[in-house]
């Protein structure tokens, strides 16, 4: 299946650090002190607009010259840093232009050096030119069931994991986090590694497994069409399903435990003569040996697990580790790999890749920031719990907080990071970008939620910030049928007295609203520099050089960046 593979012009280049550690330290202190400064703006919800009356908290200097200005002048003289001929309506004082060039000196790049051109360049990357839903450069069987986004992020990471593990020399890789195991067919099938795939969720474990079976179908009935020019992969090659949950809790020897743990593994349906859709259904039914309906002797293919299970994650204690039974070393070397692992997930893969001598390599795709665990916030909202409690045989060491990883950033003055500051460092800031330049009326949902709020906190003044889900199409509603539609969400009657005129008032602050929002993500990507910069730090402290790569189009995926490091050679 050469042909369906582009590899990379870097692919024979070696990972190196991107600066010194020095440099690396430099630049945290900077980021903590400039964050420090504006942590009003990065913990401010802005819900809260009217009822916390934000506008009035910026400096009066920022208020005179920035309450007039248009959604696209927003864009331009405020977020996008590409954007060269800036014209300014008025004169800005100096504090606010050293805040925006502050903003965007300390942040990441988060654009490729070849496609260098920030949101003004294409929405999707070139291979979707001439089919919108398909990469021209990722082969048909491993677009079924993906989406665009998907299929661009696999296509990128699955090249740069097999070129560490050309570099590595390892040809086995564990995909933590893998979801219906996309990357994990592209690297197995596609690239021909050996994988080893674990996820939480057993139905989406199962279903991976599931589209393995119809991708090896696919694959014999290429091998029928063109004889010898396809082969059906080697048995090494096709991936291995754990559904699993990695404990942030386990000791390193706990995980290699739990991926030799062969009870726990999904098979995969063998290739048949039929397509998986027309064969039995009973790849998606979950069966259990204590499950009384189960029938050995129904002839039904079955998907197994040995303990018991729950329908949304199965956790996989690993059993007591005996200290005189604890070796270990036989377990082949891998990399380690997790495309946007959730909170806390990548930085207990980073410990797990800095503590097992197994692991040579990672690469690190990070999400769901505010899912992290800090010392201030040690349970945020979200955060996934062990879905059963761990036995007192489990192994585990000292629980760490995933931010800060490193002791530099722990050691540093204003290195907290606020719930809200994390949240807001998952926003897209390139689609908000877009949405100002075309002047969307999408643009008004936050006005209304803001106003939302001061009728809920009139009504319930104990009621703050109350979740009322999205509503479907909001900006295309007027706000009485906006707030008809919100406040039975948060228990207030839909026709609740509304002050037209107090309505009409805040409409007519809208531009104010998306000013001060677009202030706050400014300082989106800072926040997310802070954090992966605080990871390459942990890894420097324990020897190991890191790169942060922006390996995906942030405009079509905005968790572009990939940390990737490999050990010293032994």
């Amino acid at each position: 299946m050469s042909e369906q593979l582009s590899v990379s012009a870097a692919q024979d280049a070696e990972f190196r650090a991107s600066f010194t550690a020095q440099q690396q330290r430099d630049l945290a202190r900077r980021l903590t002190t400039f964050l420090s400064q504006y942590s009003r703006l990065t913990d401010s919800f802005i819900i809260e607009f009217f009822t916390e009356n934000l506008w009035q908290t910026l400096p009066s200097t920022w208020q005179a010259v920035l309450q007039d200005i248009s959604y696209p002048q927003t864009a331009e003289l405020l977020l996008d840093t590409s954007y060269e001929d800036r014209r300014y309506p008025s004169v800005w004082p100096l504090s606010l232009l050293a805040f925006r060039a502050t903003a965007h000196a300390l942040a990441f790049p988060r654009e490729c050096r070849p496609d260098r051109g920030g949101v003004a360049a294409s929405v999707k990357p070139d291979e979707f030119l001439e089919n919108q839903s398909q990469s021209s450069l990722l082969g048909h069987i491993f677009r079924k069931h993906v989406k665009p986004k998907k299929q661009h992020e696999i296509r990128k990471l699955g090249m740069l994991v097999k070129q560490l593990c050309d570099q590595t020399g390892c040809r086995r890789v564990v995909d933590v986090g893998s979801g219906q195991g996309h990357l994990t067919r592209f690297l197995s099938f596609g690239l021909g590694l050996s994988v080893t795939a674990i996820e939480a969720d057993y139905t989406l474990a199962a279903m991976a497994s599931r589209y393995d079976g119809e991708l090896l179908w696919a694959l014999e009935k290429e091998k029928r069409k063109k004889s010898c020019s396809f082969q059906l992969p080697e048995a090494h090659s096709i991936p291995r399903h754990m559904a699993g949950w990695v404990n942030p809790r386990a000791s390193w020897e706990g995980f290699i435990k739990q991926l030799k743990d062969a009870h726990h593994v999904i098979e995969v349906p063998q290739a048949s003569s039929a397509p998986m859709k027309k064969r039995r259904s009973d790849l998606t039914q979950i069966s259990h040996p204590e499950d009384p309906s189960h029938d050995s002797k129904s002839g039904g293919e079955q998907i197994f697990f040995e303990g018991s299970c729950c329908s949304h994650m199965q956790a996989v204690s690993e059993p007591g580790i005996n200290p005189e039974e604890s070796r270990l070393q036989d377990y082949p070397d891998f990399v380690l790999t997790g495309l946007h692992a959730c909170g806390d997930l990548s930085a207990t893969l980073l410990r797990h890749f800095v503590c097992c001598p197994q692991v040579r390599g990672i690469t690190s795709v990070a999400c769901c920031y505010m899912k992290i665990t800090t010392k201030e916030n040690p349970t945020p909202p979200g955060l996934i719990s062990p879905p059963s409690p761990p036995t007192p045989s489990t192994k585990s060491f000292h629980f760490e907080f995933g931010y800060p990883m490193s002791c530099w950033v722990r050691g540093l003055p204003g290195h907290q990071l606020s719930y809200k500051a994390r949240e807001g460092a998952c926003h897209a800031v390139e689609d908000y970008v877009r949405r100002l330049r075309e002047e969307s009326e999408q643009l008004r949902t936050h006005c209304y939620r803001a106003i939302l709020e001061t009728f809920i906190r009139d009504a319930r003044p104990d009621l703050r910030r109350a979740g009322i889900q999205t509503i479907k199409k909001a900006h295309l509603l007027p706000f009485t049928e906006y707030a008809r539609l919100g406040l039975p969400r948060v228990g207030l009657p839909a026709d609740l007295p509304l002050d037209q005129e107090r309505v009409e008032a805040m409409l007519k602050q809208q531009n104010k609203v998306v000013v001060y929002f677009t202030l706050s993500l400014l300082l989106a990507p800072v926040v997310e520099t802070l954090v992966l910069l605080d990871r390459m730090i942990y890894l420097e402290e324990n020897g190991v050089d890191s790169q942060l790569i922006p390996l995906f189009n942030p405009n079509f995926s905005p968790r572009n960046f990939v940390l990737v490091a490999v050990k010293p050679s032994r």
